[in-house]
């Protein structure tokens, strides 16, 4: 379970600078739905926030968005996890 984490991590880092926005996001959301508390994501969507994060004029000027996106989508994902019980399978 510890090497496929590292791995996943790899893969999301390696992502994050060679693929595109999108492909990065599924792939984070893959990593938070099987690994529980998977806040590398978050730290490195951070991380891809400071390299080509801008500040957008339509949502308050906050630089970073995918970063807050993650984070808020990693707390839904692990409250629901806890109400369905889904952490004894893994």
């Amino acid at each position: 379970m510890l090497t496929s984490r590292i791995l996943a991590i790899i893969v999301l880092l390696i992502s994050i600078f060679t693929l595109p926005f999108w492909v990065s996001f599924i792939l984070a959301i893959l990593g938070i739905i099987y690994f529980n508390y998977f806040f590398e994501a978050v730290i490195i969507f951070l991380i891809s926030d400071f390299f080509y994060g801008a500040e957008k004029t339509t949502l308050y000027n906050i630089t970073f968005v995918s970063f807050l996106l993650i984070l808020v989508l990693l707390l839904i994902t692990e409250f629901i996890k806890k109400r369905l019980r889904l952490n004894d399978f893994q």
